[in-house]
């Protein structure tokens, strides 16, 4: 897990972020930075580079690796203190506060603004960055890929993937991006995999799970990775969130990846509530639906 620096913020000094943004500069050259260039990239001088250096390695922000040359890296905390700063100054973020959820591609803290919302870091790389390169087509097109630049990539996407489709589809409100972080709407109520609904609900939520999909389809999108752990559900319906991975209608692989959806959504509510969702409603259908735009409810 990636350590919090929100509590890091306020004893570090205009010059350490000069360093911090110096040694992300050149990461786009190197995944080490020569020490030599970071004068030029950090617009510091040489002693003050030392300085900040000592500063920033005693934090955890960078690291050191000596093999033909001194070089530096971004620790994910170093890209996390940048990320933050900039939302602070822009006045997105005035309040840290605890985690909301820490997952292999993504850690999630609940901060404040004029209301409560949530901050998500992207991780999406940190420790497997080739394959996700792999994976995910907003990196496929680049050869050269380290995981600043996968992270930095899913927050773009998924960011203006959310502008895209809310209001229109129950998604959280994006409010605001940097780097590899996201600011959204703090979502109400509780992950879909921790409720247990009554026999008289089963059928109801499913219907609005579908219809929601059905509605991000309409938009343009399909998930491409659902399931039980990326639904919210609370009092006003249901909220579809984790949308990086999201692939436009229109490409190759959709109404694959969407008979996909539907069988993870649908086949987690059969083996929930197998009482309630029969052998007959048929997922591979429903998608043929929502493709054909013809889809209307599950239920009778």
């Amino acid at each position: 897990m990636v350590r919090n620096v929100a509590e890091l913020l306020p004893e570090l000094e205009e010059q350490d972020f000069y360093l911090l943004s110096g040694v992300e500069q050149g990461m786009r050259f190197s995944e080490w930075v020569q020490r030599e260039k970071l004068p030029k990239f950090a617009n510091l001088t040489d002693e003050e580079v030392t300085y900040r250096l000592e500063r920033c390695l005693k934090r955890g922000l960078v690291e050191k690796k000596t093999i033909q040359y001194e070089g530096y890296t971004l620790q994910f905390e170093g890209y996390d203190a940048l990320a933050l700063r900039a939302l602070v100054e822009r006045d997105t973020i005035s309040e840290f506060g605890a985690p909301l959820g820490v997952g292999k591609e993504s850690d999630v803290y609940e901060v404040r603004s004029y209301k409560p919302l949530a901050l998500k870091y992207h991780r999406e790389g940190y420790t497997n960055f080739r394959e996700v390169h792999k994976e995910r087509d907003y990196t496929s097109d680049n050869e050269h890929v380290s995981w600043m630049y996968t992270a930095r990539k899913a927050a773009e996407r998924e960011h203006n993937i959310l502008e895209e489709l809310y209001p229109d589809v129950a998604v959280p409100q994006p409010i605001d991006q940097n780097r590899h972080a996201i600011v959204m709407e703090k979502m109400d109520g509780v992950e879909l995999s921790r409720t247990k609904l009554e026999a008289d609900q089963v059928l109801g939520v499913l219907d609005l799970l579908i219809s929601e999909i059905a509605r991000a389809y309409e938009t343009g999108y399909v998930h491409a990775d659902m399931s039980e752990y990326n639904v919210f559900l609370d009092e006003n319906g249901v909220t579809i969130f984790d949308w990086p991975q999201a692939v436009p209608t229109d490409h190759e692989n959709a109404d694959e990846f969407l008979r996909r959806d539907l069988r993870n959504a649908v086949g987690y509510f059969r083996r929930k509530y197998p009482q309630q969702v029969s052998d007959e409603l048929d997922s591979d259908e429903v998608a043929a639906e929502i493709a054909a735009g013809s889809f209307e409810t599950i239920r009778e």
